[in-house]
């Protein structure tokens, strides 16, 4: 896409950037659209026509690779596409009794909880900026869902729990992506995800396509834009920039969340919302910027020009 490999110039990055930045644009409207989407459809039929699209646009683009896929990738493909439809159902559920703008928040919890799984399950070392990320999280979260009688709704527990699942996606695509073609991989799990969608909604629901315009252009945005264009752009974009840009922009996901929430479903958070969501925010900023090479840098960067002079 950017026609430079890692670390060329400051040219192919800031391409990269730039479609991270609309891949997090479009993934910030996926809760409204969702939201439109289930007003005329249940959920496991939703996820099935979303990924189903994407998967279909993403493998006419991408034919050519099917001839050499190995049973490795689709093995690895079914085990992402299984972890993914999780995540996916839970917050699709959980959106239709939550608001988009909560969703945003609550799901972009996904980069708090990946190191604290890290820490649990493979003994890595937590950072004291995740420890204090977490915190204020933790408080964020409260303020923005505990209602007077201190319980959470039945959505925002389940767009919490997404989150967490998601985060066990992502450790799962770093522990079993290597030696492989990382764009058929991301092909093959949409398929998956779109076929577990399928058949649960078979099981659970009775699936049939949407009824209304409006539905059909959420489901299309969804698979197309949001799905397709997302997962793929993501997974190109990523070759020529760094974890640590990819990390502070999609952080903006819940920002541009709210922002679509407000501007096409006049969704307006309480006061004690806005500080929940500025704190949950916070949090997830503190737990991705490492302040200590920043700072680190700084200094070798003076040191380096006092020296030039």
């Amino acid at each position: 896409m950017f026609g430079a490999t890692k670390g060329v110039g400051e040219s192919a990055q800031l391409k990269a950037d730039f479609t991270m930045l609309i891949v997090t644009m479009f993934w910030g409207s996926s809760y409204l659209f969702m939201k439109m989407g289930l007003e005329s459809i249940q959920g496991f039929n939703l996820v099935a026509l979303r990924f189903g699209i994407a998967f279909i646009l993403a493998g006419i683009i991408f034919y050519k690779r099917f001839m050499r896929v190995d049973f490795r990738t689709i093995k690895y493909g079914f085990l992402l596409g299984t972890i993914l439809f999780s995540a996916i159902s839970v917050v699709t559920i959980g959106v239709k009794s939550t608001s988009a703008s909560n969703a945003g928040f609550l799901f972009s919890l996904t980069v708090v909880f990946v190191p604290l799984l890290l820490a649990g399950l493979f003994r890595e070392k937590l950072e004291k900026r995740i420890v204090f990320g977490v915190g204020f999280s933790i408080i964020g979260i409260a303020l923005l869902t505990l209602n007077n009688g201190l319980t959470i709704s039945s959505g925002d527990f389940l767009i919490i729990l997404g989150a967490l699942l998601y985060a066990v996606y992502i450790i799962v695509t770093d522990k079993v992506t290597k030696n492989l073609d990382s764009i058929m991989l991301g092909v093959l799990q949409l398929g998956f995800t779109g076929a577990w969608g399928l058949l649960f909604s078979s099981i659970f629901e009775t699936p049939h396509l949407p009824a209304s315009t409006e539905s059909w252009v959420s489901i299309l945005i969804l698979g197309i834009i949001c799905s397709a264009f997302g997962f793929i752009g993501q997974t190109v974009a990523q070759k020529y920039t760094t974890p640590t840009h990819t990390g502070l922009i999609f952080s903006l996901e819940p920002v541009f969340a709210a922002l679509f929430a407000f501007i096409f479903a006049g969704e307006v958070l309480a006061e004690r919302g806005y500080l929940g969501a500025s704190l949950v925010l916070v949090g997830i900023l503190i737990s991705k910027i490492d302040f200590n090479k920043t700072l680190m840098r700084k200094k070798y960067s003076k040191t380096a020009e006092g020296s030039e002079a």
